[in-house]
């Protein structure tokens, strides 16, 4: 069975991450907050800290934006976590529109 069966929201997917650009939880740094690993939102590449950051900047970004899937983008890691069916994806999925 493929690890995106049973969550819908793959196909709000739109970018693949690019851990090349990221340098740090955005919203953290706006405030001088700390952070303790990265995630990117895999609908329009929003940066933000994990859950056992501080401030859980990812989860704030869904619970505001709607968007549903985040994928780690910590070096050697290429998980991803849907916030809505509460779905761990080993690899994160793709575009729908690749």
């Amino acid at each position: 069975m493929p690890a995106t069966e049973g969550c819908e929201h793959v196909q709000a997917v739109e970018i693949v991450a690019d851990r090349g650009r990221v340098i740090g939880c955005g919203d953290c740094l706006k405030i001088g907050g700390q952070w303790v690993n990265l995630r990117m939102c895999l609908t329009c590449g929003h940066v933000g800290c994990c859950d056992s950051s501080p401030n859980r900047h990812a989860r704030r970004h869904w619970e505001v934006s709607g968007h549903p899937i985040i994928q780690s983008v910590e070096p050697g890691e290429a998980w991803a976590w849907c916030f809505v069916d509460e779905t761990f994806f080993e690899e994160a999925p793709k575009p729908a529109r690749a």
